[in-house]
Parts: C-alpha cells; structure tokens; sequence
C-alpha cells in the first residue's frame, strides 16, 4: 500500500491497533492466503468461510464501528480494496459482512446490540444484506417483496428474495419488511438462517462469483423475534445507514480498480510497443484511481452527515466507481490482448467481476434515476 493511500486512513482504534495496521494485514492474508483461492470462489467451488473469519481476526469488519455518536469508514474501505486487488468476489463478501455490522452497530436495540454487534465485527458470526429489493422499492424500481404482521414478542414475516449474498446455515441478514396491519410502515430486522422456516435455495450460475454464498431466500411465516428487530418503524434508521451502505462499496471497486492497473503495467515490458497506440493507458487510471480513492476517503470520514448535498456527492461517487471499475477492466483486457483471453487469465475474471460492480444495487441505471431524481 501506498504512503498515500495509508496517510488517508483512520488513526488508532480502541484496542490500540492503528488503521494502517489492520488494512497492512488484511492485505498481507490476501496476498498469501486469498490470491491462491480466487479462481475456486469464482467458479464456486468454495466459499471461503474460514478465510472471512480470519480477517475479522485482523479487524477487517470492526473498524467501522460508531464512537461517541460518530463514525469512520476509511479503514474499512480500505481494508476491502485491499482485499478486492486479490479477489472481486472475496471484496463483495467482505462488504457484505461490512454492512451487516453497520446494521447491528446502529440499531437502537439493546438486546440486539448486546447479542451480535460484536460478534459480528469478529467474524465470529457471518452474514450479508438483503437490502437489494427494499433499495430499488425506495425509489420506484420494485415493489418489496417481504409482508409481516405483528405478533406477541415479534413479527411474522413471508415472501421470498432472489438473491442475497455472504450466507449460510448458520449465518444472519439484515432485510426490510413491510406491515399488513400497517401498509406503508417498513420494519427492518436480522433474519436468522438456521430458523427453519427460512429456507435457502442455490441459485443458477453466474457470471462471475459463484463463490459467493448467494442464495434465494424463502420466509413461510418465519418468526422474528423482538430481539433481532434492527428499527421499527425502519424509515429513519434507513436514511441514516443509506450513505455507509453505499460508500462501502468503494472498496470493491477501488481494489479491483489497482490491480487492473498491475496488470497493464505487467505486460508493459513484451506488449509496450504495440499498446501505446491505445487509447487508454495505466497513467490515466492511476489518476483516475487517485481522485475516486481522495474523495472517497473525504466522504467517508462523517457517514452520518445528513445534508442533502452530501447524500449526493455519495450516490455520484459510487456511479464513478461503477464506471471507473468496468473501463478499467475493459482497458486491462485490452492490453492483455490474446493472452487475457485465457481462462488462467486474471483478466478475463476482472472484466466479469467490474461488470459486477456496476449492477450491484445500486446499479449504474439506479443510481442515475437517484440523481436525476434528487
């Protein structure tokens, strides 16, 4: 990591561990650990459970948590781009695993607090966000696919979601209901996996990250207890996580982003010659890559900053980033030419997993209707 880059992160955390650290070790697990288990977590032939809770070992998914009423999500970003120079699919993970502790670590629900926020920013439980379809619902692009209705000590949730991500048996997600006996009230809550009446169905492949723990998920009358009520109504509690939520996604694509850039710079020594007559060139994203990593860090420093202009330099950040991420992909595949045609290739694998970035809710095609709509 570049001095630059460690000058822009967070200073020392509570336990004494500086921000630089923990982003310097997550990097340094990812190189020696992650680097030889991309291409399985691509094609889904593992998901790296284990790997995810050595990195919350490392600090990865708590440095991120509120103090005194403030917020600072630069070593988490960081730490994920890190990770995403190694891995698309690893970096997702990690963002997923990110904005489940967000959730926790923000709720005004001492019994939830108590019982997962620390063993979420550990990593000693896993999990991810079904905040995909209630995002879209915010703005008029879906309808919300889960009901619930009240009942002594909770809810009674049912639907089904299509894809949520960063799960397993025993793992948790944060997602959003809204009430039959109140239409038009939101409540948001952490959905238990192992509770039976949650069912998780594999999903077709994909394009890229299969590796990823992605399954549709079924609720046929699944309790939620009061305890694992995240906000109710969810209303406020959305708008104040809603610019943590998508600044974290930075990471995924200011990581995949720089690797794109090593490997331009990797086959400068045998394609130089030929390449300089693309219109594209490693120098332009490295200024590019350092003007999207400056602003990040500045937003990310007051994530609850309420002003409107604010939430909108956020939503244009991360359509940048969506951009940003598939022109660089589609610029490394060039200068690979032939050779990053192949399947053993990183190339070919960073062009999939940019394209990744860029639908991933908020998509490139949402985030413009954010804009032109705020």
């Amino acid at each position: 990591m570049s001095s630059k880059a460690a000058s822009v992160l967070a200073p020392v955390q509570d336990d004494g561990t500086s921000a630089t650290s923990i982003t310097e070790e997550v990097a340094a697990i990812s190189r020696k650990v992650l680097a030889p288990l991309a291409g399985a977590i691509d094609d889904g032939s593992i998901y790296p459970e284990e790997l995810l809770r050595r990195f919350g070992c490392a600090g990865a998914w708590s440095s991120h948590l509120p103090k005194n009423g403030a917020a600072d999500l630069r070593c988490a970003i960081q730490s994920m781009a890190a990770i995403g120079e190694v891995c698309g699919a690893t970096a997702f993970m990690a963002w997923c695993q990110n904005t489940l502790v967000w959730y926790a670590a923000n709720s005004d629900n001492p019994k939830l607090l108590a019982k997962f926020a620390g063993d979420f920013a550990s990593g000693k439980l896993l999990g991810g966000t079904g905040l995909s379809n209630p995002m879209k619902s915010f703005f008029g692009i879906e309808k919300l696919k889960l009901r619930g209705y009240k009942v002594d000590g909770g809810y009674v949730v049912r639907g089904a979601l299509p894809w949520v991500s960063n799960l397993g048996p025993n793992h948790f997600f944060g997602t959003i209901f809204e009430r039959e006996d109140q239409p038009g009230e939101i409540v948001m809550f952490l959905a238990d996996c192992s509770n039976p009446a949650i069912t998780l169905q594999p999903c077709n492949p994909f394009l890229a990250m299969d590796g990823t723990g992605t399954y549709g998920v079924q609720f046929r009358d699944a309790f939620a207890p009061d305890e694992l009520i995240l906000a109710d109504p969810a209303g406020p509690f959305v708008k104040k996580i809603r610019a943590g939520f998508i600044l974290l996604q930075a990471g995924m694509a200011l990581g995949l982003i720089k690797d794109c850039i090593n490997i331009m710079d990797e086959v400068e020594p045998p394609l130089g010659h030929i390449n300089r007559y693309l219109p594209q060139q490693p120098v332009q994203f490295r200024d590019l890559f350092s003007e999207l990593e400056h602003e990040t860090m500045a937003l990310a420093r007051e994530p609850y900053n309420p002003d409107e202009t604010y939430w909108r330099k956020v939503v244009a950040l991360r359509l940048r980033a969506g951009d940003a991420s598939v022109a660089a992909a589609h610029a490394a595949m060039l200068h690979c030419g032939a050779r990053g045609y192949l399947k053993s290739h990183r190339a070919q694998r960073r062009l999939r997993e940019a394209y990744f970035v860029a639908i991933v809710t908020p998509a490139t095609k949402q985030l413009r209707k954010m804009l032109a709509e705020a």
